[in-house]
């Protein structure tokens, strides 16, 4: 995996074809997965507090929308 951007930082445009086809994912998957191979980004974010968004990831056929304080981030799987 790889951190690519947030949505704070690209186009409309741009965040309309990263959402493509975005269905529901695992908050708890991707959370584990995030401090296995982004150990880093779990740290910023800590991630092991509790998160209101959390229902609210999503994952395309090529990224994880991970939501955290209402910000999306773009992770390439």
């Amino acid at each position: 995996m790889i951190y690519e951007c947030n949505c704070t930082c690209i186009s409309a445009h741009e965040w309309q074809r990263l959402m493509k086809g975005a269905r529901q994912a695992s908050y708890t998957r991707l959370v584990a997965r995030i401090k296995r191979e982004l150990p880093k980004l779990y740290q910023e974010l800590v991630l092991n507090f509790y998160n209101p968004w959390e229902n609210e990831c999503k994952q395309t056929r090529t990224h994880y929308i991970l939501v955290h304080s209402g910000i999306e981030y773009f992770i390439r799987k």
